[in-house]
C-alpha cells in the first residue's frame, strides 16, 4: 500500500471570522442561490462587510437563499433573478444594482453548467447548452460588468473558471472546453480593463463539495477525484469562497488577469 493509499482524509477546518475585508464595497453574485460556491461567497461577502447583490435563474432558491443571508449580522442584501443566457436578464442585475446602491464595485460570475458526456455520445445540444451557460453566460456578464466598471475607472471582476481548464477529465469536453475558454476571457478582459483601474482575474477550483455535486459526477468519480486531492477530500464551497474574497479585496490591487488555483491535487 501506498502513503498515499494509506492516507485518512484531513478534515477542514472551522471557517475564519470576518475581518471586514470589503466593508463599504457592493458586490454582485451570480447563480448564488443553493448550496453552492455562489451562496458560499455571497455569505463570506457579507461577513466581510460588503453589500450584497445576489443573483440566480432558480427565483424560489434564490429567495430562500436571499433570507438565510438576511439573518447574517448587519447584511445587506438584495436578490435580481437571472439567467445568464438572456442579455436582458444580464443588463437588468447590473442596472439594478445601480439602481439600488448607485454603484458596484466587484462582480463575481458563477454561473455554469456541467455533466458526464462522453465526448462520442455528446449531441450538438449538449454541448451548446454548457458553453451558452458556462462560456458566453461568462462572457454576457464580463461584458455588462466592464461597461459599468470602465467608466466608473475602479473596480474588479472575478469569474469562475474550473482546473479541467487545464486538465483532462474524461467525459468533460465541453465543460473543460468551456473553462479553457473562461480563463482565456478573463486575461483578455484585463488587458483591456487596465488602462482604467479595474482588474479581472478568476479562480479555478478543483473539487469543491456541495450536497448536489453527484447530480454532475457520479459517486464513484468523486471517490476518485477526493483521492487525488492531497488532503485526501475535496474543498469546502467557503475555502473557495475565501479566494474569491481575497481576489476582491484590496489586498490583490497588484493581481489582474491571473488564474488562481484553489487546489490541492497532486499528479
Amino acid at each position: 500500500m501506498s502513503l498515499h493509499e494509506a492516507f485518512e482524509p484531513t478534515p477542514p477546518p472551522r471557517p475564519p471570522a470576518g475581518h471586514r475585508l470589503l466593508e463599504g464595497k457592493v458586490v454582485i453574485v451570480t447563480a448564488a442561490a443553493g448550496t453552492g460556491i455562489g451562496f458560499a461567497t455571497a455569505r463570506r461577502c457579507v461577513e466581510e462587510g460588503a453589500v450584497v447583490v445576489v443573483s440566480d435563474a432558480h427565483e424560489r432558491r434564490l429567495g430562500e437563499s436571499v433570507e438565510e443571508l438576511a439573518a447574517l449580522d448587519g447584511a445587506q442584501v438584495t436578490a435580481v433573478a437571472c439567467d445568464v443566457t438572456n442579455e436582458g436578464d444580464v443588463q437588468r442585475l447590473y442596472t439594478t444594482a445601480l439602481e439600488r446602491h448607485g454603484r458596484f464595485d466587484v462582480a463575481v460570475h458563477n454561473a455554469g453548467l456541467g455533466g458526464t458526456v462522453p465526448l462520442t455520445e455528446m449531441t450538438d445540444e449538449q454541448w451548446a447548452r454548457v458553453l451558452d451557460v458556462t462560456l458566453t453566460g461568462t462572457f454576457r456578464c464580463t461584458r455588462a460588468a466592464l461597461g459599468h466598471l470602465l467608466a466608473q475607472r475602479s473596480g474588479c471582476i472575478v469569474n469562475n473558471a474550473s482546473v479541467l481548464g487545464w486538465r483532462a477529465q474524461p467525459g468533460q469536453a465541453h465543460y473543460a472546453a468551456a473553462k479553457a475558454g473562461v480563463m482565456a476571457l478573463t486575461r483578455c478582459a484585463a488587458a483591456e480593463a487596465a488602462p482604467f483601474g479595474v482588474r479581472v482575474n478568476a479562480v479555478s477550483p478543483s473539487l469543491a463539495e456541495h450536497p448536489f455535486l453527484n447530480r454532475a459526477i457520479p459517486d464513484e468519480d468523486l471517490a476518485v477525484l477526493r483521492r487525488r486531492e492531497l488532503f485526501g477530500r475535496g474543498a469546502q464551497t467557503w475555502e473557495v469562497a475565501n479566494v474569491i474574497v481575497f481576489l476582491a479585496s484590496d489586498y490583490a490591487s497588484y493581481l489582474s488577469g491571473e488564474v488562481i488555483s484553489v487546489s490541492s491535487q497532486h499528479p
